[in-house]
């Protein structure tokens, strides 16, 4: 399954500065576009209202409380002004002023003079009602504001309305819409610089974090290979220096304590190997007595005979834990090495088997003429060891398997017994692990799958283990057809 590459911390944390700047500075431009559009407008509409009023004032009294075409033009020609309101219509009943006032009109201002179908209805029926309403309308691409207004009449002190005469004012919008779209412009102005800026910042800002990050993921990946002298600078005493704190002692406390579990381990190898090698000169007597012992215990009596041979197998079982503690401590210290050689492999295997009297009970096939460099001495424990533990733990038939190829050598030992148990097969090279509790006082000292595994990785090849699909225990050895000697060691 493959994995999508990740955006890093960087990349992410600049990202995020700027979504934040992006959407803080869209709600700040934003709310403060619509609030100063909003004050335009209602400024606007104020002053053309308050514009209209005064000029309308000017026609108190009129002529007649039933106007005609001329009065309504009159009050049409009287609304508008220079700044303010282009043009006006008045409406009594069906008819309207059908004149608007020369020089006032802009394009499209005749039309909508002319066409009341541009105020709504409900605009018209507010009007109706005594009530001053206004609306925005876009005509031929031109904002305008329409007012409209029932004609008040002053009487003393009372103001009343003439009956059925409404008057609609336009304002063209034009130059508001310019100052909102200008606006507009400079709040997106602001927002881009107020990007840049904070991009600008947020480099500045994870530079300065992630520099101390880099730093300790460094210094962890040199700690996790092994080198635990690594070490951090601290600067300041913020959250990261504390970090760099906390990692600076936990790589001197995990130094300390390798440092002495290195010491109590070569101690320990140190301890083996001494008492190894001081037990050989006591074992060597012991196995001329032993050997003795068995010579006689068919002419000892029956309990002096079994305690004679007892002693002479557990002092070969003695014997053979030493030279096992020995070979260990050699491959723990660094010192064992191959003593290659050119030989046949199939005769190496008919010797191993033969000189163990194995020869019978182990199926070969072992195919002519496949030479190879290795250590003999070496393959052969390990040959020996496999085999060997297929006919005392296995089931017959035991057979061992040679193939070969340009660059490597492969032997299958294999039984037809009922396997090895799952939890077992982790843990079958481990030393002095013995699979059945019922095994601890076997002949065996739990280190011989260990030795042979390291014999084969100082030939640069494996051992593995498993179960074969029919049953029995499967053990794999594979070795370079042509070995080099580990460290410049002797060939």
């Amino acid at each position: 399954m493959t994995t999508r590459p990740s955006l890093g911390l960087q990349t992410r944390l600049l990202l995020a500065f700027a979504l934040l700047c992006v959407v803080t500075a869209a709600a700040v431009a934003g709310g403060l576009y619509v609030q100063a559009r909003n004050d335009i407008l209602q400024r606007t509409q104020d002053a053309t209202v308050q514009a209209m009023r005064s000029r309308l004032q000017a026609l108190y009294p009129l002529r007649t409380p039933a106007p005609g075409p001329d009065e309504l033009d009159d009050i049409a020609t009287a609304v508008p002004d220079q700044n303010g309101v282009e043009f006006a219509v008045a409406v009594y009943r069906e008819m309207y002023s059908p004149v608007a006032p020369p020089g006032r009109l802009r394009p499209g201002g005749r039309v909508l003079a002319s066409e009341l179908g541009v105020i709504s209805p409900k605009l018209r029926q507010m009007v109706a009602d005594g009530n001053i309403a206004w609306q925005r309308v876009v005509r031929e691409g031109v904002p305008w504001l329409i007012i409209g207004t029932p004609l008040l009449v002053v009487e003393g002190d009372r103001t009343t309305r003439v009956s059925g005469i409404e008057v609609y004012a336009a304002r063209s919008l034009i130059a508001e819409q310019r100052s909102i779209d200008e606006l507009a412009v400079r709040a997106w102005l602001i927002g881009v610089a107020a990007l840049a800026f904070a991009v600008v910042l947020a480099s500045l800002a994870t530079r300065g974090v992630l520099r101390p990050v880099r730093e300790l993921g460094r210094a962890a990946r040199l700690l996790g290979q092994g080198e635990l002298r690594t070490r951090i600078t601290v600067h300041g005493s913020d959250e990261l220096a504390e970090v760099a704190h906390t990692f600076n002692n936990t790589a001197a406390e995990l130094e300390r304590h390798v440092k002495q579990l290195r010491e109590m381990e070569a101690d320990a190898r140190r301890f083996v190997a001494d008492v190894s090698h001081e037990l050989r000169t006591p074992l060597a007597a012991l196995t001329a007595v032993a050997d003795i012992l068995d010579e006689e215990a068919a002419r000892l009596p029956e309990p002096a005979g079994r305690a004679a041979r007892l002693v002479s197998q557990e002092t070969l079982n003695l014997t053979a834990l030493v030279n096992d503690l020995i070979e260990i401590s050699r491959f723990d210290s660094g010192v064992a090495a191959l003593a290659l050689n050119e030989v046949d492999v199939a005769e190496l295997v008919s010797a191993t088997l033969r000189v163990r009297g194995w020869t019978e009970q182990v199926h070969t096939d072992l195919p002519p003429a496949v030479t190879t460099r290795l250590d003999p001495r070496r393959v052969d424990v390990i040959l020996a060891n496999l085999v060997g533990n297929a006919l005392r733990h296995g089931q017959p038939p035991v057979t061992l398997h040679l193939t070969a190829d340009p660059h490597w050598i492969t032997f299958q030992v294999r039984d037809h017994g009922p396997g090895l148990d799952e939890a077992v097969l982790p843990h079958v090279f481990d030393r002095f692990y013995k699979a059945s509790a019922a095994r601890t006082r076997s002949e065996g000292s739990g280190l011989g799958l260990a030795i042979a595994r390291e014999n084969a990785r100082l030939h640069q090849g494996d051992l593995t283990v498993t179960n074969a699909p029919d049953g029995g225990a499967l053990f794999t050895l594979r070795l370079p057809r042509r070995a080099d000697a580990p460290d410049g060691g002797p060939e």
